[in-house]
């Protein structure tokens, strides 16, 4: 599978490309060989990733697919439904799927979400506005929030907990 990596204010992404999808994108604390994209697809993904992190960016537009069941599936379009530089509640979440009672499955389901930053999982917040459950990390969770809400210019620039 074609692999690439690439710097980001947070750390190393890496982008792998499967079937004419990018398939999964995650951040890495580790040092990587930074090489020019193998495919033209890996290339669009960072180009899209850069005006992320340029803030001129605020929608993906790469072709995506990540393996998982129907539920999960459903719950990552939800996640690409939240406008950037926004924030839900798992709570919300669950009452936007029309399926209250499944909190913890969708926590769970964000939690597997494979696609960073592109199906923005960072989005979405604990019921008393705690930064909770980022498999990158809280401080990455809250640099991406802070980043979208200094482009939005709206409300704090800088998240205190």
């Amino acid at each position: 599978m074609p692999t690439a990596y690439f710097k980001t204010p947070v750390g190393i992404a890496r982008i792998i490309e499967e079937d004419g999808y990018i398939t999964s994108i995650s951040i890495r604390d580790e040092a990587y060989e930074i090489e020019p994209a193998p495919t033209q697809l890996l290339q669009s993904a960072i180009n899209q990733l850069n005006e992320y992190f340029a803030g001129t960016r605020r929608e993906f537009s790469i072709p995506i697919k990540q393996p998982g069941s129907d539920f999960q599936q459903e719950v990552w379009n939800e996640l690409t439904k939240i406008p950037y530089g926004t924030t839900i509640t798992y709570t919300q979440q669950s009452n936007q799927m029309n399926n209250p009672l499944a909190i913890r499955a969708i926590a769970a389901a964000n939690g597997r979400n494979n696609l960073w930053v592109v199906v923005p999982c960072h989005r979405v917040i604990g019921a008393n506005g705690s930064l909770t459950g980022y498999a990158g990390g809280i401080w990455r969770k809250k640099w991406l929030l802070e980043h979208e809400a200094k482009i939005m210019g709206v409300g704090q620039t800088k998240l205190e907990f």
